[in-house]
């Protein structure tokens, strides 16, 4: 009997991991961080629960780290295989999982330099040299060819319109149907990448519900984001942006670059203070035929992406620099849920100046300090101080990637035929109940949403 594991993702929208159990054979199926609160990043310390020398294979949906961000654990822990994934997703791992090594490595300094942690000493989870090593196990596979990953086991890859190199993993099983793997799934006509291609016939689906409970408002042409602009400029201040690295900040370098165009927005200095992002545009820039149609130059060696003033900030010295300066300017910086990274000193610099905005432009999950300042938090601990906040805090889910409960039902809608079992994953309890009902009330299918570590037979 085939088994499916929810050791991820399941009740929540982080830490995706799925462990298919069939044949005497096991294949993970992405293998992410657990962020946000307290109770769920500790899991991220749990032994894992099988040997991971035991895993024979393990598959990416894409290379955002609650997908993949654990792997330099699981692999320090013994797991010696192979990790298939797209081209894209290759090539966007070797940026996030060094850089994540680096950012574990410099909180545990911190906390020891400090003393803002309860352990002594602080340790990393992982360090870069095991993220290192994670590399050399990418095994890159192109879109609709299927692979055998393991014996009985075959994978195909097919675009969720999410990411660079995002898809869905329909796995094909000798003798126990199939399973789609539905990762993140992406939004239909946005720009930057293209849309979501339809479902294929499965017997068991799983699919996210970050949105299961609304309906994404109109971007209206970006008119909302040219707002927070033209206003914080108006006053003199930052608009200052907490991005994830890879994804969201080719998508506001796309609308910054159109409203100028347009005039709708002042020409400022546009910064991306993230080396990890200034990389990643030089691989989506690579990986142009896999994007929309219209993100491709009219001129060989225009970028798609550069606004009039734009600017990429290298050193860490050009970065102080900037969060020094009191000039009005567009700062871009990851980490998109404020929880690490470059964005922290422009966040503890800006935050308790009134002239200044922070604007969030992703998902906010609970127990991140973006989800406490969305929800209206007086003062938040930055680098083991309280920082008041004065700026005005703006969140714009128009620019999201991950799709609404209107764009899950169209995808779902799109299945050749209703699946065996439909389990709905990757969301918190109440848009994931939200959208069961809502599955059953539009397309009369019954949907489970399993908790963490439960285990069905497939």
């Amino acid at each position: 009997m085939a088994q499916l594991t929810f050791l991820g993702a399941a009740r929540t929208v982080t830490g995706s991991k799925y462990l298919f159990e069939h044949a005497g054979q096991r294949v993970l199926f992405d293998c992410g961080l657990f962020q946000g609160l307290k109770a769920l990043r500790l899991r991220n310390w749990d032994d894992f629960p099988v040997r991971p020398d035991s895993i024979d294979a393990v598959v990416l949906t894409h290379a955002h780290l609650d997908h993949v961000g654990y792997l330099p654990r699981l692999v320090a822990q013994g797991y010696q295989g192979r990790i298939f994934c797209t081209g894209g997703t290759a090539d966007l791992c070797r940026l996030v999982l060094p850089d994540a090594g680096r950012i574990q490595e410099e909180d545990a300094r911190q906390a020891n330099k400090h003393g803002y942690s309860k352990h002594h000493p602080a340790l990393p989870l992982y360090s870069e040299a095991d993220a290192l090593r994670v590399l050399t196990q990418l095994q890159p596979l192109g879109y609709h060819r299927p692979f055998e990953v393991a014996p009985a086991v075959t994978v195909e890859f097919v675009p969720a319109g999410h990411l660079l190199g995002s898809a869905y993993v329909l796995a094909r099983l000798s003798g126990a149907g199939t399973i789609l793997f539905g990762g993140d799934l992406g939004r239909y006509r946005r720009p930057v990448l293209r849309d979501p291609a339809d479902a294929v016939d499965a017997d068991v689906v799983l699919v996210e519900s970050t949105y299961g409970d609304r309906d994404h408002a109109a971007d209206e042409g970006g008119q909302a984001l040219a707002e927070v602009i033209r206003d914080t400029v108006r006053r003199g201040g930052k608009v200052i942006i907490p991005s994830f690295a890879v994804g969201r900040v080719e998508e506001l370098l796309y609308w910054v670059r159109r409203l100028e165009q347009e005039r709708q927005i002042p020409v400022v200095p546009v910064y991306v203070d993230s080396p990890m992002a200034t990389e990643a545009l030089r691989f989506y820039t690579a990986r142009v035929s896999e994007l929309d149609p219209d993100m491709r130059p009219a001129q060989k060696g225009v970028s798609v992406f550069g606004s009039v003033r734009f600017q990429t900030i290298a050193s860490p010295q050009q970065s102080k620099a900037l969060t020094a300066s009191r000039q009005s300017a567009i700062i871009i910086s990851s980490s998109g849920m404020a929880t690490g990274g470059r964005v922290l000193h422009h966040m503890a610099a800006g935050l308790p100046d009134p002239k200044n905005t922070v604007l969030f432009v992703g998902y906010q999950a609970a127990g991140t300090r973006g989800r406490l300042l969305v929800d209206g938090a007086g003062d938040v601990r930055i680098h083991g101080r309280q920082i008041p906040v004065a700026a005005r805090v703006v969140k714009i889910d128009s620019i999201s990637a991950h799709a609404d409960r209107g764009e899950i039902l169209h995808w779902l809608g799109t299945l050749p035929r209703r699946p065996g079992r439909l389990c709905l994953v990757h969301g918190e309890p109440s848009p994931m109940d939200a959208l069961k009902a809502l599955v059953k009330d539009r397309l009369g299918w019954d949907a489970q949403t399993p908790a963490h570590a439960e285990r069905i037979d497939v």
